[in-house]
């Protein structure tokens, strides 16, 4: 398959998804707690469902790995990655700030993504080597001139552990603290790759959550890898960061380490 029909699959994908949740956004549905205590509403499995299906019928050689309904063919050198709603808090509380998230690995490595909020209509699209599109229209990132005036973003304190909150703690105190970001998710990334927002900071996320942000990120002239500095893929273990303007990367790594 070529990059162009690998999108054109992709955009599916995400209005697949969309017609899955959006009946049910603010209306009576399931859920319940899965074994980690997140929780799972009817919106997400019908979402990653449909996603499915159109992968089987469309792409049935290539491998998929799902939050709700795990691995098949994961021996694949292709893998889709799908979150079928990233901020399942936020869609239980109807706050319009969640998304579907839409990764093509090729052996392990983001090529492609896709960010959709089915609510307000939002799609970000990455693909490796070209420009990101914000429904339709190239999205870019913006310079920051110093650590100091960066918006920092994340999803909530709740998700760091006692060391990892202590380092991003200390980072933040470094930017522009009084305007930090509390909740998004995926949101987050989105705005930065549209230059709202200068700098997500993440741990303990997984595969599904952090895949097709890379794209995204990238193609809009921002930067993604660990809390080393080193680029995402599927081994990667889930400390993230994204910056729109690498030229602080260097400032970020320094801010996250000092406090060892």
């Amino acid at each position: 398959m070529t990059i162009t029909s690998d999108l054109m699959l992709a955009n599916r994908l995400a209005d697949a998804a969309r017609d899955a949740i959006r009946p049910l956004f603010r209306a009576a549905f399931a859920h319940e707690a899965k074994a980690d205590a997140s929780p799972v509403t009817e919106a997400d499995r019908a979402a990653e469902a449909a996603m499915r299906r159109l992968l089987d019928a469309e792409a049935p050689r290539d491998g998929i790995i799902g939050e709700e309904y795990g691995a098949e063919r994961p021996d694949a050198a292709r893998q889709w990655v799908l979150d079928p709603i990233d901020g399942t808090v936020s869609f239980m509380a109807g706050r319009p700030i969640f998304g579907t998230l839409i990764a093509l690995l090729q052996d392990g490595w983001p090529v492609l993504g896709i960010i959709d909020q089915p609510i307000s209509g939002e799609r970000w699209v990455g693909a490796l080597g070209q420009p990101t599109l914000f429904n339709g229209e190239p999205a870019r990132t913006r310079t920051c001139r110093t650590l100091a005036d960066a918006t920092l973003a994340t999803t909530g304190p709740q998700y760091f552990g006692d060391h990892d909150a202590e380092h991003f703690m200390a980072l933040a105190a470094k930017t522009a603290h009084k305007r930090l970001i509390f909740g998004g998710d995926c949101y987050n990334y989105g705005l930065l790759a549209s230059g709202h927002v200068d700098l997500v900071v993440e741990a303990g996320l997984k595969l599904h959550d952090f895949a097709a942000l890379v794209p995204i990120v990238e193609g809009a002239s921002g930067t993604m890898c660990d809390w080393n500095g080193d680029p995402l893929n599927a081994d990667s273990a889930g400390h993230v960061i994204a910056l729109g303007d690498p030229a602080r990367l260097e400032d970020v790594i320094e801010g996250l380490a000092c406090a060892h």
